[in-house]
């Protein structure tokens, strides 16, 4: 629930007055879709109640928090960086969200056969550390975005942050294929 509410609040950036306000709102909101989403991980394994089901959809909800946020932030032309505009700046951010849709629905779909043929395909260390990037990327656009969208710093801090996870996404997802569980569900 509080997905689509932080993705809609995103898409209502344009036609706010207090533009600041209204971002770091969106912030507190995020932060809280993110740490209920830790703490109900972390509950789960400590009740030793984690399932196929769960394996499956958590990160599927991930997904659409951290896809739906960069397709937001493209609609609404966020971040900017620098002094590009126009069309530069829009491949720029489409671009950015459409590398991570098409590893997240490519390590979606290994993640399904695998699962559908038995295998353990939770969760490993650079999928949790491609999610935290992205995480980290999200609260910068809106942290720049609010209060610091033309400071250079803030350029500079926003392309390498955006550099960094986009890096560790590609790698994330050239890594599951390489993983035992995968090859066992392919053979």
């Amino acid at each position: 629930m509080l997905t689509l509410v932080f993705l809609v609040m995103i898409l209502d950036v344009p036609y706010v007055s207090d533009k600041v306000f209204f971002l770091d709102i969106a912030f507190v909101v995020f932060v809280v879709a993110g740490i209920t989403d830790v703490v109900d991980g972390a509950i789960a394994r400590k009740l030793n109640v984690e399932s196929r089901f769960g394996r499956i959809t958590d990160p599927l909800v991930d997904k659409i928090l951290v896809c739906g946020a960069f397709i937001c932030f493209a609609v609404v032309g966020e971040p900017k960086l620098f002094d590009i505009s126009g069309t530069a700046l829009s491949a720029i951010q489409w671009s950015v969200a459409g590398i991570l849709i098409l590893r997240e629905v490519y390590v979606t779909v290994l993640r399904h056969i695998a699962e559908s043929r038995g295998v353990n395909f939770a969760a490993t260390t650079s999928g949790k550390v491609k999610m935290l990037l992205q995480s980290v990327a999200i609260g910068a656009v809106l942290v720049k975005a609010a209060h610091v969208p033309t400071a250079a710093w803030g350029n500079w801090a926003m392309a390498a942050i955006f550099i960094l996870m986009l890096a560790v996404t590609v790698i994330s997802g050239v890594r599951a294929t390489q993983r035992k569980g995968w090859r066992q569900a392919n053979q």
